[in-house]
């Protein structure tokens, strides 16, 4: 007797395509359920998905979840000024939906499991399975469970006529959204590799990238972009625009050695264009609203949240109480910030803001709002208690 249904994570690619036939044969399911999720691949990936869950699964659903991807998870990164080791996160920040919205398949559906294509050496492995847990539902991943090699994924995919992208001279494994592309495996997994420029997708080399420089205008209303060069936009809109925007001009790539959760260093890269610009602008825009007190503390929070965010505990409590003192400190993050994007870089020119707590007189060498001569007491005592060690060593 059969196992009943199961609900796969479906993306498309290598290893949840050969999940489904595998699901069967290892583990006795009768009935294979895939679920795609689109939160900003490219429209061929999703239909390719699509295509092929209908092909392969008994039933598949493809779900649009893009809006949801940027209100719910991208503009709370924006506003934390979310980032991991040095880089804007991508990957991490999709995975909590896209299991959520298999868990709401599987409930909608009857069944108790669920599935996915994650290894086991991967992140993405314990945030799937911290949501699909969370929910109270049994997990099946064949990758990691059966300790499958990429090589003989490929082979046991042809063996069952299962087209996939890639080939064992050019494994790369991708995975898009929004917000980031990031692309690894095969050759690149050694860090003393030249990445070749055909894996990029969304940058064009900075030594190709136009002569000319562009300058663009980003609207920003308590943390999160509004507008772009003075047009309103929906998230959705102004990030697709400026991953355009400023690709072209070579913006936005990432090649680094990362500790991924269970600490093995990983070699990751990643495309990154609207979110290198858009967190640039959001931390410059922070440092004309907020107080030093305000900025200190939260550079802190932010690498709590960011570090939670990286590892899927997004309802871990210390992670909404994090949030819940990230979104009123963006109260008064409101404003305009001008970026020169030239051949790889992105530059702040200038920032305005109706909050600002920037006063021109008081800093102005040549005001006199401000007595200088106030600060003689100041100074006085400025450092006193170093300066009385540093006299007592002296004597």
């Amino acid at each position: 007797m059969g196992k009943g249904t199961v609900v796969l994570a479906f993306s498309g690619g290598l290893d949840t395509s050969i999940c489904i036939p595998l699901v069967r044969e290892r583990y006795g399911f009768d009935r294979v359920v895939t679920v795609a999720v689109d939160v900003g691949q490219r429209e061929e990936e999703i239909a390719e998905a699509t295509k092929k869950g209908k092909q392969l699964a008994d039933v598949h659903y493809t779900i649009d979840a893009r809006e949801k991807f940027v209100n719910g998870h991208l503009f709370p990164a924006i506003r934390a000024n979310g980032s991991y080791e040095g880089y804007p996160m991508g990957t991490a920040l999709a995975r909590p939906l896209i299991a959520g919205e298999v868990v709401r398949v599987a409930m909608q559906e009857g069944a108790t499991t669920v599935a996915h294509g994650c290894t086991g050496k991967g992140n993405d492995q314990l945030r799937f399975d911290f949501i699909f847990r969370i929910a109270g539902l049994d997990v099946v991943s064949p990758i990691r469970e059966l300790n499958l090699t990429r090589e003989w994924e490929i082979d046991y995919a042809r063996e069952h006529g299962i087209p996939v992208p890639v080939r064992k001279e050019k494994p790369w494994s991708i995975d898009e959204n929004l917000w980031s592309r990031s692309i690894e495996g095969g050759r690149l997994e050694d860090p003393a590799y030249h990445p070749p420029e055909e894996i990029y997708a969304w940058t064009v080399s900075p030594e190709k990238a136009p002569a000319e420089p562009e300058i663009v205008k980003i609207g920003f209303l308590k943390g999160v972009p509004v507008r772009l060069n003075g047009k309103d936009l929906s998230g959705l809109e102004l990030i697709t625009s400026l991953n355009d925007l400023a690709g072209k001009h070579g913006i936005g790539r990432s090649d680094m050695v990362e500790d991924r959760i269970l600490g093995i260093k990983a070699r990751e890269i990643y495309e990154h264009p609207a979110a290198t610009v858009i967190l640039a602008a959001h931390a410059d825009l922070e440092q004309l609203t907020l107080t030093r007190q305000e900025l200190s503390f939260k550079r802190m929070v932010d690498d709590r949240w960011s570090e939670l965010a990286y590892m899927g505990l997004v309802h871990e409590p210390l992670f909404h109480d994090l949030d819940a003192f990230i979104i009123k400190s963006q109260e008064k993050v409101t404003g305009t910030v001008d970026l020169k994007l030239y051949k790889g870089c992105c530059r702040v020119l200038g920032r305005s803001s109706p909050e600002s707590i920037y006063l021109g007189d008081l800093a102005s060498f040549d005001s006199t709002t401000m007595d200088q001569t106030h600060a003689i007491g100041v100074s006085a005592y400025y450092g006193i208690q170093a300066r009385i060690i540093e006299q007592r060593r002296r004597n």
